[in-house]
């Protein structure tokens, strides 16, 4: 097997399960010659437990994104395990059961707000908070779900990664200057335990296994998870503020 990220030293978040894009992410990543460390919040037990099944165990951080603390002091978290940072994943969203599930009209501002901390503006500040790390030509991948339509159930999960889609685009704008890229991966409907999280998200899939063009395996993160390696490659030099759809053509022909 080719030795695509070769050299590379990446920092993976959301890593909580073996059916997660992160968890495929980090596999593939350690299969391809990168060295990465994992990042857990909360069940930390769990995440050591879960790295501990890649090819090679993976050290793990504790980083609650909307922690001052914790982001403050990553980097020294960090530099025993990695001098430099080539790439970051940002797999992380979160949003209060009044948020989602067709509560969109009801949800209140309080709730709202933490689905656009933890979802949107914590990308901004894992990069900040990583920055002095990132050496130029690093990447920065978050995960977002086609924000371009409004989606049943979605609701303010669907809001919060609009603007997880612009905020990548300003990083773009503001980190691209620095040698650094920001791009995001539109991935369809997985049986995560993000997903299976939101009360009536079955509603896309029966949708998406027929409709997408590839067709559509709600049981593999392994292609998100390559789209995600290859934007962290050498090989998108020039490609930053872009999302790259892993769906099976689904966004192309609609719903």
């Amino acid at each position: 097997m080719s030795a695509l990220l070769a050299g590379k030293r990446l920092l993976i978040t959301g890593v909580l399960t073996e059916q997660s894009i992160a968890f495929a992410t980090a596999r593939l990543a350690q299969e391809h010659g990168a060295q990465i460390v994992l990042t857990g919040y909360g069940r930390m037990s769990l995440v050591e437990r879960i790295a501990k099944r890649l090819p090679q165990p993976a050290p793990v951080v504790e980083l609650d994104v909307t922690d001052p603390e914790h982001l403050d002091s990553l980097v020294e978290r960090l530099q025993p395990h990695l001098s430099e940072l080539d790439g970051v994943v940002h797999s992380i969203a979160y949003g209060p059961p009044s948020t989602l599930g067709g509560n969109f009209l009801e949800a209140p501002w309080e709730d709202v707000a933490t689905a656009v901390h933890v979802s949107a503006y914590s990308y901004r500040s894992l990069a900040m908070a990583a920055l002095p790390m990132l050496r130029p030509g690093a990447g920065l991948v978050g995960l977002t779900f086609d924000a371009s339509q409004a989606w049943p159930v979605y609701d303010w999960m669907g809001v919060a990664k609009a603007g997880l889609e612009s905020t990548s685009r300003y990083l773009a704008r503001y980190l691209g200057p620095k040698g650094i890229r920001s791009n995001l991966v539109a991935a369809g409907p997985l049986r995560t335990m993000a997903a299976k999280s939101i009360p009536g998200f079955q509603q896309f899939e029966e949708s998406w296994v027929q409709r997408a063009p590839l067709g559509w395996e709600l049981a593999d993160p392994e292609p998100a998870g390559r789209a995600i390696l290859a934007l962290l490659s050498d090989w998108f030099p020039a490609t930053t503020g872009e999302i790259i759809h892993v769906d099976g053509g689904y966004h192309a022909v609609g719903g």
